[in-house]
């Protein structure tokens, strides 16, 4: 099944050639293998992953290195190339529909929450999130929404997901958040050797596979 490194993004499309897509955000680590292997493995589900390079080529290993990446001057802003990466998938011959679903993880996941928030236009019709929290109005979103949280996280504080919980109490689609006992932050990511737990991660993908198959029927 196709896979393409370009200069700005990851594709990975199914053998069949068609399917639903969907953008995979990645987290302040930038694009490195794993969040790659997420698109592959979505190819392998049948869909059409997309996940933009917002680093612009640049990959972090450590916390430190991760703040400085993120902190880096871009030659443009983010929303802009979240916005094109959009376009771009949904204008895909091998993507079926307009409606897109959305995978964010912790940085990335607050951009995918903010896309549903304040573009209602871009059609986006599931979007998940890995421990990334961002409360907001989704009052008009079109989205149905995901969440998979650590139970012990530095990152995200309790009152943070409270306030994302209520938030998506509004959104029209509802909303299905997991918090998964004994786990910290980047508990799904293989190569985050400190965090990743493999039954958690297992169960947060196999619950993400059925989320996205229901709401991007063909």
């Amino acid at each position: 099944m196709p896979r393409t490194t370009e200069a700005d993004a990851y594709l990975a499309a199914p053998s069949s050639g068609k399917g639903r897509g969907v953008l995979v955000i990645h987290a302040w680590w930038g694009l490195n293998a794993f969040f790659r292997s997420v698109c592959d493995r979505l190819a392998d589900e049948g869909f059409v992953a997309l996940a933009p390079d917002l680093f612009e080529g640049r990959v972090a290993s450590t916390i430190p290195q991760a703040r400085k990446l993120r902190a880096r001057p871009k030659k443009e802003p983010t929303t802009k190339t979240l916005l094109r990466a959009i376009e771009r998938l949904q204008g895909l011959p091998q993507v079926q529909g307009s409606s897109i679903g959305v995978i964010g993880f912790s940085m990335g996941g607050h951009w995918a929450l903010w896309l549903a928030a304040h573009r209602p236009e871009l059609r986006l019709k599931a979007v998940t999130t890995f421990y990334g929290a961002r409360a907001g109005d989704y009052r008009a979103s079109p989205a149905a929404f995901q969440g998979h949280f650590a139970e012990r996280d530095p990152w995200v504080s309790d009152s943070a997901l409270k306030k994302l919980r209520q938030s998506l109490e509004q959104a029209p689609r509802g909303a299905e958040l997991y918090v998964y006992p004994g786990t910290g932050h980047w508990f799904c990511e293989s190569d985050r050797q400190d965090a990743y737990d493999q039954q958690a991660a297992e169960l947060a993908w196999k619950r993400t596979r059925t989320f996205l198959r229901k709401h991007l029927k063909t």
